[in-house]
């Protein structure tokens, strides 16, 4: 379970940001035509293929595990803890929803007046390598702290990103419909719960149930997020 629970944490989480990624290579297709916006995707998938592959395997062999247990745990929990917050303010209706539509139609905008394919280029380029170092992140970190994790959790990366743009090729569209906040509330409890338990394996703390201590985590974790969701809703809400 718990090499499960690594890949489809790492599955999730990179779905969310491969899905930002491909709408503004799609934007920059549409108006900058295929050729740039490929090229500058496929340099950012390079670049981002070395971070990881340099990082993660330095970060295993290098730093004591403990160490690693707690300084990647305590990070996780805080990392977490910015998605599952952003999730839980949209679904109590505080904030509003992330529309990839929108997005599109505000990357269309920008671009469709400059005629450079330069200009595609780099924004496809740059557009991929922000969102793509965001899933580097995850997988350096979710990798690291446990034994044959890296392994894992890159395959988790690996699918979500091959799904996208499978999805991106049949459909070319925006992911408009794609549940973004159900999912980065998945992935925030998810990150959480890891960091939680990574933290208390790096302070030296035995769990009773090993690693099925994770999966109570988890559901304490949904639990209060859940009740906390439907105690805001209860609220008036927050005025402009």
């Amino acid at each position: 379970m718990h090499p499960l629970l690594l890949a489809a944490t790492a599955f999730v989480a990179s779905a969310v940001e491969a899905v930002e990624a491909v709408t503004i290579v799609l934007a920059v297709g549409y108006t900058q035509g295929w050729a740039p916006a490929l090229r500058g995707a496929a340099w950012a998938c390079a670049a981002l293929t070395a971070i990881i592959l340099i990082t993660g395997p330095a970060l295993v062999h290098f730093v004591p595990l403990g160490a690693l247990q707690l300084v990647i745990g305590i990070f996780l929990v805080l990392f977490g803890f910015t998605w599952l917050r952003k999730a839980i303010w949209r679904a109590c209706g505080r904030k509003a929803l992330h529309d990839e539509s929108a997005i599109f139609a505000r990357q269309v905008e920008a671009l469709k007046d400059a005629r450079e394919q330069r200009l595609g280029f780099v924004t496809s380029f740059n557009g991929v390598l922000v969102e793509g170092l965001e899933i580097a992140v995850i997988v350096i970190t979710l990798g690291a702290a446990a034994t044959a994790g890296f392994a894992w959790a890159s395959i988790g990366a690996a699918a979500a990103a091959l799904v996208v743009i499978g999805v991106a090729i049949v459909l070319r569209h925006p992911f408009s419909r794609v549940p973004e906040n159900l999912m980065k509330f998945v992935v925030g409890v998810m990150l959480i719960s890891f960091g939680t338990y990574w933290t208390g394996e790096g302070l030296g703390i035995a769990w009773p149930l090993r690693d099925a201590t994770l999966l109570a985590v988890i559901a304490i974790n949904i639990v209060w997020s859940v009740a906390l969701v439907a105690w805001l809703r209860r609220l008036r809400p927050l005025t402009a």
